[in-house]
């Protein structure tokens, strides 16, 4: 048969948007489990727009996620939060990393389950706390005792962040094979049938 005449053989990538449609890719998590630079490479093996959800919401006020805290308070932020959520996932498809108290409102939760595949980054606590030392703009840290409020946070949370789709273990392995775990997660999920044997330690749960 000449070549020509061979199949092409679909690609993961190619059956993941196939199933998708017009739905988009949203990652939660706490703070620190890599939601933006796993979404952001995510986004470009998929060919799908990336967007982070903090970028747009500083963007919408005019002022940084630090600003908004200190002048008009976490209520007043979740609730921008999640207009803003609920805009880009309107004009999706797209893959979206939203912040760690996103998925906790459960208007937000219905609209990502409704217009997309959620997963959940999931770190250990003491991967988590080695990644937000590096940084000192996380508002919800500004506490006598960070380490303290990471542990609160983890155990309100993840009851929570449960509740998506899929779940993948975020921990200190090369950011590549995390995207390339949550491409083959999402074709099995959506698809059905694993286009290869997936990873021993990739962590995967269907709601």
């Amino acid at each position: 048969m000449p070549d020509a005449a061979l199949p092409i053989a679909a690609s993961p990538e190619t059956d993941i948007l196939s199933a998708l449609g017009a739905r988009s890719i949203v990652l939660v998590g706490m703070m620190g489990v890599g939601k933006s630079t796993v979404g952001r490479r995510l986004a470009a093996r998929l060919k799908l727009p990336f967007v982070d959800a903090d970028t747009e919401i500083e963007a919408a006020a005019g002022m940084t996620i630090p600003e908004i805290f200190e002048r008009h308070g976490e209520p007043h932020f979740r609730d921008g939060e999640a207009r803003v959520i609920a805009r880009l996932l309107d004009g999706g498809p797209l893959v979206l990393a939203t912040g760690g108290g996103a998925f906790m409102r459960e208007e937000t939760r219905n609209r990502i389950a409704a217009k997309a595949i959620s997963i959940w980054l999931k770190a250990d606590h003491d991967v988590i706390m080695r990644r937000v030392r590096r940084r000192a703009d996380r508002p919800l840290l500004q506490t006598a005792d960070p380490e303290g409020t990471v542990m609160r946070l983890l155990t309100e949370r993840e009851p929570v962040y449960r509740n998506a789709d899929l779940t993948i273990a975020s921990r200190d392995v090369p950011h590549d094979k995390i995207v390339e775990e949550c491409i083959e997660t999402l074709r099995v999920h959506l698809c059905g049938e694993p286009a290869s044997k997936p990873p021993a330690d990739v962590v995967s749960a269907v709601r």
